[in-house]
């Protein structure tokens, strides 16, 4: 309904101004929407935009498709505010109380989503996962937005580092520890291999000498990689589970150099005006800003990461029709370089979403230094304070279900925490927001979307009933009407955070309605259509957090 409303709107400003790029934004406590056309137009006309925004809003308060809907306009200085009529209201909750409210028409639009991506030398840590939750939250959006999606993990299985891993397990001692996680022990190896490396630089020579066997396709190198490689990837998949985070697909790097598609990507930027070959080969882009030359392959005629990743990103243009990388901000330069040299390829660039560093008050963590604060040991903290939240507020229940309770609330707590912040900015998880009950939080809303289930629980069968009158059942109709196009925003822009502000603006404005409406204790229509309003909510608050992550559960 918001949409379509949005349309409306839009269509009836383009036929009263000529304008066609016209923007509409939501109004928050002056208007349901607000149009700032009247800017651009006092520029053209030479006259006030007060009164410019007079002239259109006489115009658009005759306009019979506005009309139709109940749709009220009125100037406010420069700015022109659209308030929806009761038609509106009533339609988006009768929409509002179905199952799968939010989900959008489907789409022909093939989509690729590449997230999470990290080295297989060591166990997640507590910044791998930020890229995680944000990576898995935009899949969940765009498969609520109708997108046929695949969701990819890409890795890593010829890099440096997993030459260095095994180099170590080829010469430390490897042995794996009782109870010892793969991608522990994997990580054991490899800071125990970069100390031997400091200890006696030559040991590089040896590194090397893999690095050079494996792209050559020597089969003992290619499967002691791959074997060390998939014990890490084993103990990433029991982490990523316990974050409720999906991928489809695990495309090697390797298989780029076996299929060829390495050699023909380094022949297509061979011919390139740009390149430059020295000792190695190069890109030289500083005609586009760039200072560093882009390097595709040594010296010694091994291709370099930057290589494989422009053979993948060929692969994934000839395969789907809008490419999307999460990558962290350490990656911005090789992103562009990358987004740069694609375009130069004729390729389609991928959309980047960048994002800073989650830390924990601890500090900054580095693999190699054996520095680190893993994802499962987070997840194992927050779980153990989340257990004995629970146990403090509802004793009476038996210890399965109170655990339950809490994995549930932990995994609130850890994914909203992460993702409520907008990707570009830097952020510190703390403990005691994440799992406050009151405060801008996972389980803040999850308890909202309990609230709710025991009203209706507690009410029983009624029948429902779609004509509100009260200001507070009004407002709590409108939020709620909201999320289709919040949805639709999210993957317009790539923005999750966008659906984190909006789950907790709408578990506040429940709460408000609830304080100040009575529910159970009214009667007739007044109860029939208050419960109506509390299951729209329910409903949509459950949708909001699965879309999220996290489990709407209906008991805390």
């Amino acid at each position: 309904m918001v949409h379509e409303t949005f349309t409306a709107i839009r269509t009836a400003l383009q036929e009263c101004t000529g304008i066609d790029d016209i923007q509409v934004i939501e109004g928050g406590e002056h208007a349901d929407l607000v149009s700032t056309v009247a800017f651009g137009l006092a520029k053209q006309q030479k006259k006030s935009p007060v009164l410019i925004a007079q002239e259109i809003t006489t115009k658009l308060t005759i306009h019979p498709e506005l009309i139709r809907m109940g749709i009220s306009v009125e100037a406010k200085g420069p700015y022109i505010n659209f308030r929806f009529g009761s038609g509106y209201v009533r339609d988006s909750l009768i929409e509002a109380v179905k199952p799968g409210y939010g989900t959008l028409p489907k789409k022909n639009t093939r989509v690729v989503l590449e997230h999470t991506s990290a080295n297989p030398n060591g166990p997640l840590h507590v910044g791998h996962i930020r890229n995680s939750i944000i990576g898995d939250t935009l899949a969940r959006a765009f498969r609520k937005a109708g997108y046929r999606l695949e969701v990819q993990y890409y890795v890593n299985d010829m890099g440096r580092q997993i030459a260095i891993v095994a180099w170590g397990f080829d010469h430390l001692d490897s042995t794996q520890a009782e109870g010892e996680k793969e991608d522990a022990h994997i990580a054991r190896v490899y800071i125990a291999a970069n100390r031997g490396i400091e200890r006696d630089p030559t040991i590089t020579q040896q590194v090397d000498k893999l690095m050079q066997l494996v792209e050559g396709g020597d089969p003992e190198t290619v499967k002691k990689f791959r074997r060390e490689v998939s014990r890490c990837l084993d103990g990433f998949a029991v982490t990523l589970k316990n974050l409720n985070v999906k991928h489809d697909r695990f495309v090697w790097e390797s298989d780029f150099i076996r299929n060829g598609d390495t050699k023909r990507i380094i022949g297509r930027i061979s011919k390139l005006p740009q390149v430059r070959t020295d000792e190695t080969l190069a890109l030289d882009l500083s005609e586009f800003g760039f200072e560093n030359k882009y390097v595709i392959r040594r010296s010694d005629g091994t291709s370099v990461y930057a290589a494989r990743d422009l053979a993948f990103h060929t692969w994934k243009d000839a395969n789907f029709d809008w490419v999307i990388d999460v990558l962290g901000a350490d990656h911005k330069l090789i992103g562009a370089q990358l987004r740069c040299t694609l375009t130069l390829l004729g390729e389609k660039a991928p959309d980047i979403v960048h994002f800073e560093f989650v830390s924990l008050p601890e500090g900054s963590m580095s693999t190699r230094a054996g520095k680190f604060v893993s994802a499962d040991d987070l997840i194992t903290e927050v779980n153990k304070r989340a257990f004995d939240d629970v146990s403090n507020r509802r004793p009476e229940l038996d210890e399965e279900t109170r655990r339950g309770i809490a994995r549930s609330v932990a995994l609130a707590g850890i994914r909203y925490d992460i993702v409520k912040v907008s990707p570009e900015k830097s952020t510190v998880f703390d403990w005691k927001e994440a799992l406050n009950f009151e405060r801008q939080s996972g389980p803040y809303i999850q308890y909202s979307h309990a609230r709710a289930c025991s009203i209706l629980e507690k009410a029983g069968q009624f029948t429902e009933c779609y004509d509100l009158e009260t200001e507070q059942e009004i407002k709590l109709a409108k939020s709620i009407a909201r999320f289709p196009a919040i949805i639709e925003k999210v993957i317009t822009e790539l923005r999750p955070h966008i659906l984190a502000t909006y789950a907790h603006e709408l578990a506040d404005t429940f709460n408000t309605f609830y304080h100040y409406e009575p529910v159970l204790k009214s009667e007739g229509d007044v109860r029939a259509r208050r419960l109506t309003l509390v299951k729209a909510a329910q409903n949509t608050l459950k949708e909001s957090l699965e879309t999220l992550g996290i489990d709407a559960i209906s008991t805390m």
